[in-house]
């Protein structure tokens, strides 16, 4: 009987209920955001032109995980309304990253950028209000000082 490889025998845990953070995405054991562990990272400079290339990967993974068209295309605009929020408020020269978690068909995004000061994105914007209806939970990340972020959890089973 052969051993299976190393991917094959580690158990990725169950992507959480939306709104809480576990080590599925990488946030309750770290610090910082800066330092947020995922399967798919892409990492861009802070600029609009370059958002459309992590837009892209967000469809491509969510087709990749049988999702249907109308939940790949709210994945795609939602991660580009993070994005886009975020990308104004990056540190000058500073990347956007973005990581994709994928489980049990479940999408769990983080994008982030670093800050020169702590600040956060208010949430009673129509930006905000387009990203709370296209995914089942969005979330600030402002809890470190260096970087500002938004989490995004889409769900294949969800109407």
């Amino acid at each position: 009987m052969q051993t299976p490889e190393p991917q094959q025998r580690e158990r990725v845990p169950e992507v959480p209920a939306p709104g809480a953070a576990t080590e599925v995405d990488g946030l309750s054991d770290t610090k910082s955001l800066g330092e947020v562990p995922s399967p798919v990272e892409v990492r861009v400079h802070a600029d609009p032109a370059l958002i459309p290339s992590v837009r892209a990967v967000a469809a491509d993974l969510a087709a990749r995980a049988d999702f249907d068209l109308d939940a790949v295309s709210d994945l795609r605009m939602a991660v580009d309304e993070a994005c886009s929020a975020l990308v104004p408020l990056a540190a000058p020269g500073g990347q956007l990253r973005c990581g994709f978690t994928v489980v049990d068909g479940r999408i769990a995004v983080v994008a982030r950028v670093p800050v020169d000061a702590p600040t956060t994105l208010r949430q009673d914007t129509f930006g905000w209000r387009v990203l709370d209806t296209l995914t089942d939970a969005a979330e600030v990340l402002d809890g470190d000082p260096e970087w500002l972020g938004i989490r995004l959890l889409k769900d294949r089973t969800t109407a």
